[in-house]
């Protein structure tokens, strides 16, 4: 399991399986997103197998599933709810951990320099520049 830290509170993951969910417990993670849409994984991955498993461990679950059609303003609001309601710590999955990174980052625009989203992504792993005018012209707009 590749577990990825954007921020104290927040990491992102590639698609995570039943077998991973005690490390994410010894680790401190609190909630776990799903971000990926079950269309693209197996039955053993779908977000029911994962979140019973996750349930299970004590910890809680929410779906979220993310397309780039998906990716709206109302999202980029409810992944923040979903984090910042949590405990502690959250891990957010998809694929790769691309797409929970780049709601992360869309979710701090306003707050953070489209320079500091993408240092901090990239910190982790991830290359987010082709954002960049999306982030831009989030911020000009206000």
């Amino acid at each position: 399991m590749d577990i990825r830290q954007i921020t104290p509170r927040y990491h992102v993951a590639p698609q995570i399986s039943v077998e991973d969910i005690p490390a994410l417990a010894e680790a401190g993670i609190t909630r776990v997103i799903c971000n990926r849409p079950d269309g693209e994984v197996p039955r053993s991955h779908q977000a029911d197998s994962i979140g019973a498993a996750v349930r299970e461990a004590g910890l809680e679950f929410e779906v979220l599933p993310l397309t780039h059609q998906t990716m709206t303003p109302e999202n980029v609001a409810k992944q923040a709810a979903l984090v910042d309601a949590a405990s502690g710590p959250v891990l957010a999955y998809c694929a790769s951990g691309t797409r929970c990174s780049v709601i992360w980052a869309l979710g701090q625009v306003g707050t953070q320099s489209t320079d500091e989203i993408l240092r901090t992504v990239a910190q982790a792993g991830y290359d987010l520049e082709g954002l960049r005018p999306t982030l831009d012209a989030l911020a000009r707009q206000g």
